[in-house]
């Protein structure tokens, strides 16, 4: 088997030589279109929570608001930190 297809590349030279540019041509696309990072993002997933409520002051805000909202996000599977 091996033997018929080195036979038949060396008949089909020019067959060989087109597969092998579309081959350079397509890895070169490939190359230059992937998304690389020189340095991948390893730090966790974070999410940040405006509460801004215009009747109420920053301090009623905390208490009414953003309190509530820690005690209840406290319990999230999955979470390591809470800021």
């Amino acid at each position: 088997m091996i033997v018929g297809l080195v036979d038949w590349a060396t008949r089909a030279r020019g067959v060989v030589l087109l597969l092998t540019a579309l081959l350079l041509g397509a890895g070169g696309f490939a190359l230059y279109s992937l998304p690389l990072d020189a340095v991948p993002d390893i730090t966790g997933i974070q999410v940040q929570v405006n509460t801004p409520v215009a009747a109420l002051a920053p301090e009623e805000v905390e208490q009414r608001v953003t309190v509530p909202m820690e005690r209840l996000m406290a319990g999230v599977p999955g979470m390591t930190e809470m800021r």
